[in-house]
């Protein structure tokens, strides 16, 4: 009686309690059937009633009534199902109420399914099964219709979801296999057509757009009515159907692909590239070959630009800031670019650094790109170059260094910094021995302490030689009477450039004082030898024209040939020549500075720009000069490094690296030691058949052997 009130009220809808007095009867009639001694006890029977009931139930009433709605539209068969599961658990949990006692004892005792599990899995035999696929496609045509924008009833969803949910019976296979399975394949479906749709249509910045909207919106639509579960199986079939399978036609569509978003400065949308497409496995490396190429021909197109102007007619020189400002300003701009727009990631920094790789080492004209970035440094460092703050000093400074790390042959910057740095020093042209110092420490980090060593000592040698001076200065005091004020620099021969050291036959003033430093320093430093480099002397030397006089800044070469045309005095080259004992080439180069120059002191017979072995100088009792201070300079002849030192250096850190190898690995074949030997040398790297040259000369001086069984190995013999 109590089960047919309850199926008629629930048929009319009405909210369903019964009163106390009435469910204590109830649950009182169920207690007493189930607690007789056998034969009089209910219980199995009792339990078949509440199964058959419930059967009875949704085979007469639920399912026709589901089947009716089933051609009436996917809302109305989904509402209808929501209202008879509600109906169903209540009928199920006034049914547990009612048999309490049959649960607690006989369904435990005879370890049978709780009346609870028993109704649920009533209701999936006799109507989930029937009604699965109906609702799954109704379920999946709603959401189809929510992508396009159509507004639906969420809740509705969500309440039959739980339904698939509870029909796994504590699991969630029911909700995977019946609805999750299909509507993977329906969106699938869905955005194939989409995908076809936005890639005919769409740039691809606005297809990114549509992409990113899809992928968020699925993600809310997992969040509002479906299992947390779905969540990484549907985000991964969206990315493969609209992101995975149009990556390259994406990436390379003409217009609007990633080169033309790099090219226009595109941050937004480049950042939503990078979003999306780190979202798929490797999907960012065809975008970083991409960059990679791009940076590449904007660094080529620096490059083309400076042999443009070389082809024009320009002079080369190795002096072009232009060239290598545009380097910095590209690795600063792309440095930003995989910073900012790509997180810094490790693929567009391997990407970065490929390409500048490839630039740098990219040499174009006479001078390489080593010797364009040291005169850089040179222009910063020096005073009367470039004109800038402390500040925008070190900017500078920090900023080659970053170009310097993609150089190949960091041992040629090296030399030619190392003999750059030595004039600046020498000559006193350093603007700060601050920044001088600052961008040996950069270097120092970059390469480390054996890079920087001789750099590092030529500043100490300087520090060391203005604490000596004020001692020496006060010697000269006591055993001199004469008017020159004479400085020394001296100078550790391991540290510095060679130099060429010409004797040169010196005024008697000069060679005293020369002699007073050499006895004071030998009694210094007994153990060390002094070398006279009079081609880095430098001179302030009083001339008089008429009733003025002039204080000319020259080299002590240039001072030693002017002291020679004191009073009015001729002398014809081969005879001046002889007089100071300096051959051609050191001597030409100092008269062109004088006869030939701006400044013209000395008057040349016949006139021309040329010297020969015939002309004859003297004097210029004409020459005038708005300036008291003039500075005569001294055209430079020497290349910016020896060629043959640096070759010999490489020869010798080869030949170091094989040893080391072999010492420790005893046998190796070619392959295997050139291999190792170009992963050991930072500062260059040579030639496989330089290394192989080395390998030779190490045989010939039995450092090594060829294997009796193998020429390609080699045995290394202590």
């Amino acid at each position: 009686q109590a089960i047919d009130v309850l199926e008629r009220t629930l048929d009319n809808g009405f909210d369903t309690s019964f009163e106390p007095k009435e469910y204590i009867r109830i649950y009182t009639t169920c207690y007493d059937m189930c607690t007789q001694r056998s034969p009089y006890n209910w219980s199995r029977d009792l339990y078949q009633r509440h199964g058959e009931t419930i059967e009875h139930y949704l085979r007469s009433t639920v399912l026709p009534s589901l089947q009716d709605k089933s051609g009436q539209g996917g809302t109305i068969l989904l509402n209808e199902l929501k209202h008879r599961w509600s109906n169903h658990q209540i009928m199920n949990k006034w049914l547990k109420k009612f048999f309490t006692y049959l649960d607690r004892y006989y369904v435990k005792h005879h370890s049978l399914p709780t009346l609870e599990q028993a109704g649920l899995r009533h209701f999936k035999d006799e109507i989930y099964m029937s009604i699965k696929d109906n609702t799954t496609n109704s379920i999946i045509s709603l959401i189809d219709e929510e992508r396009e924008g159509e507004i639906i009833d969420k809740t509705l969803v969500k309440n039959i979801v739980e339904l698939y949910e509870q029909m796994g019976m504590g699991s969630l296979d029911s909700y995977t296999n019946d609805l999750e399975t299909p509507l993977l394949e329906g969106t699938r479906s869905y955005y194939g057509r989409k995908r076809e749709e936005w890639i005919q249509r769409d740039s691809t910045p606005d297809y990114l757009i549509k992409a990113e909207k899809a992928l968020a919106e699925e993600k809310e639509r997992v969040g509002a009515y479906l299992n947390s579960a779905t969540e990484p199986k549907l985000r991964a079939v969206v990315e493969d159907e609209i992101l995975q399978k149009v990556q390259m036609n994406l990436l390379e569509k003409e217009g609007s692909g990633c080169c033309v978003l790099l090219a226009n400065d595109k941050t937004e949308d480049l950042q939503r590239m990078f979003s999306l497409f780190s979202r798929l496995e490797n999907g960012l490396q065809p975008m970083a070959n991409i960059v990679e190429k791009f940076i590449t021909s904007q660094g080529n197109a620096c490059t083309e630009k400076r042999q443009a102007r070389l082809d024009s007619g320009q002079k080369d020189k190795n002096d072009d800031p232009d060239f290598v400002k545009s380097l910095i300003d590209l690795h600063e701009k792309y440095l930003a670019v995989i910073r900012e727009t790509f997180s810094s990631h490790h693929l567009f920094q391997k990407a970065l650094k490929n390409s500048f790789e490839v630039i740098v080492n990219n040499d174009v004209g006479t001078y390489s790109n080593a010797e364009l970035m040291s005169t850089f440094c040179d222009r910063i460092l020096k005073s009367g170059g470039e004109k800038l703050s402390e500040t925008e000093v070190e900017q500078s400074l920090d900023r080659i260094v970053q170009l310097f790390s993609f150089l190949t042959d960091k041992d040629l910057f090296a030399e030619i910094y190392r003999n750059q740095l030595a004039k600046r020093l020498l000559n006193q042209r350093s603007a700060s021995d601050d920044a001088e110092k600052a961008m040996i420490a950069k270097l120092k980090v970059q390469c480390g302490t054996q890079f920087t060593s001789k750099m590092e000592g030529m500043l100490n040698d300087l520090a060391v030689g203005s604490e000596q001076k004020s001692e020496f200065d006060a010697r000269m005091e006591q055993q001199t009477d004469t008017k020159l004020s004479f400085g020394v620099q001296v100078l550790t021969i391991g540290n510095w450039p060679s130099y060429k050291a010409p004797e040169v036959a010196l005024p008697p003033q000069m060679q005293k004082c020369m002699e007073v430093f050499k006895e004071w320093h030998d009694a210094k430093h007994q153990k060390r030898r002094l070398t006279w480099v009079h081609s880095l002397g430098n001179a302030t030397v009083r001339a008089t024209f008429g009733k003025k006089s002039y204080d000319l800044q020259v080299t002590t070469l240039q001072a030693i040939v002017l002291n020679s045309f004191n009073d009015g005095k001729s002398m014809g080259f081969n005879e001046l020549k002889e007089t100071l004992n300096l051959d051609d080439p050191t001597l030409k180069p100092l008269l062109h500075s004088l006869s030939c120059g701006k400044h013209k002191i000395l008057t040349k017979t016949p006139a021309s720009n040329k010297i020969s072995s015939t002309d004859s100088f003297c004097g210029n009792p004409k020459f005038s000069s708005n300036m008291r201070k003039i500075r005569i300079p001294v055209a430079n002849v020497e290349s910016s490094h020896n060629k043959n030192r640096v070759e010999e250096d490489r020869s010798v850190a080869i030949e170091a690296a094989i040893v080391r190898i072999m010492k420790a690995r005893k046998t190796l074949s070619h392959q295997q030691l050139v291999a190792e030997v170009l992963s050991q040398l930072s500062f260059f790297k040579p030639q496989p058949r330089v290394i192989k040259k080395r390998i030779e000369a190490l045989i010939d001086r039995e450092y090594l052997e060829r294997s009796a069984e193998n020429s390609q190995q080699y045995n290394y013999l202590a």
